[in-house]
């Protein structure tokens, strides 16, 4: 907590310091100024919680400060020290809404009285403040659970309400999580949810049709970092489902297709950590592939750069990802040579070469292998397959 003492005269702010039992009564911080225009600039800054304030000061009265003050959104408590024990003054000073007020000279006792009384008024209005956002908190928490709930059972909804329930990719993995027995699962899941808001990659909401169902919803390729968080945070047994959708519209066609397979127990639980961390690694694989798939690219090379064997790659990468590492790196080339014939006016040759391919009939070939069109009919065909 902090507080503030403004007066021009330097042997009344000392006089104050001297006074005040501050550390005891939690402020840690304890500011001054002359002026003010001096304090203006301090509060504007610091935000003090408590300001004791002359009234007769030069350049910037005390009652001026105060109706400045009062133009911002300060809710700080303010104390006048005065020596006008003046009846006009003090209506003034109520109508600026000023906490309390001291006459100089000031004693000890009273002086202890006002700060105790303001340091009790600014907690007593901290906690309330509290209170009323963990309330807000927690409503807004139950209306986005209702809407998830009520868009996986199929209801349609406001598109934009949805829109800011989920991450803006254009593909993301639906997961459900199924907490065994009695367990109440409500303050894992809010844990999950801020992990991955913090991390903006997704979202975790409870099924209100159904105890111990949490929905997560995350960016592509991120259900490992989601995994390795519930594995160390979650103590509790939880069995999975997951797949991958690419619109909020289709939200509650894959919700159905995962709750069936939790009823039919087509579910998994959360794979070990020598599991993971495998999975980690194809990832990265993945990952470097995406950005370097037209380089020369063997399973030789990545094992020396992932330090796997090159039987361990070969084995996992398909098992992962559907495909053999050669017809990936293929798919990708292709897909990136269907880019250049319909955006660039690059000869064929130059796009087989930039990709890698030294023949360019090999090149060709391959293409309406996996097209069904040779490039050049690709090209004249604007794309039409």
């Amino acid at each position: 907590m902090k507080a503030m003492i403004v007066d021009d005269e330097r042997n009344v702010r000392n006089v104050l310091r001297q006074l005040g039992e501050w550390e005891r009564l939690g402020i840690t911080e304890l500011l001054e100024a002359a002026n003010g225009i001096e304090a203006l600039e301090i509060i504007e800054k610091e935000e003090p919680d408590i300001v004791f304030t002359d009234i007769k000061m030069p350049k910037m009265s005390g009652m001026e400060l105060i109706e400045k003050i009062k133009e911002r959104p300060f809710k700080g408590k303010i104390i006048l020290v005065t020596g006008y024990d003046d009846y006009t003054f003090m209506r003034k000073a109520i109508q600026l809404n000023s906490f309390d007020y001291l006459l100089k000279p000031i004693e000890e006792e009273a002086f202890q009285a006002v700060l105790e009384k303001a340091v009790e008024a600014v907690k007593v209005e901290a906690a309330e403040g509290v209170e009323k956002e963990e309330i807000l908190e927690e409503a807004m928490r139950l209306r986005e659970s209702q809407l998830i709930t009520a868009i996986c059972r199929g209801e349609r909804m406001d598109e934009d309400a949805v829109a800011n329930l989920i991450p803006d990719e254009e593909e993301m993995d639906m997961t459900l999580l199924s907490f065994y027995g009695k367990h109440r699962p409500e303050v894992h899941i809010e844990a999950l949810d801020e992990e991955l808001r913090s991390r903006r990659i997704g979202r975790a909401f409870p099924y209100l049709d159904r105890d111990g169902l949490c929905i997560v919803i995350t960016a592509k390729d991120q259900w490992i970092y989601v995994e390795e968080w519930v594995s160390k945070n979650i103590s509790v047994p939880v069995r999975l489902v997951q797949d991958k959708f690419d619109s909020h519209r289709s939200i509650g066609d894959v919700f159905e297709g995962l709750f069936r397979e939790l009823d039919r127990k087509q579910y998994r639980t959360i794979r070990r950590p020598d599991e993971m961390e495998a999975e980690r690694r194809n990832q990265e694989i993945v990952s470097y592939l995406r950005t370097y798939y037209m380089e020369d690219i063997s399973l030789e090379k990545l094992s020396k750069m992932f330090f796997l064997t090159r039987e361990h790659i070969s084995r996992t990468f398909k098992k992962e990802t559907g495909m053999t590492l050669s017809k990936f790196v293929t798919q990708l080339r292709i897909n990136q040579a269907k880019s250049w014939l319909l955006e660039t006016e690059e000869s064929i040759y130059s796009i087989a070469t930039m990709l890698g391919y030294q023949d360019e009939k090999y090149f060709s070939k391959l293409f309406k292998k996996v097209t069904g069109m040779t490039p050049f009919e690709y090209r004249s065909s604007g794309g039409s397959t």
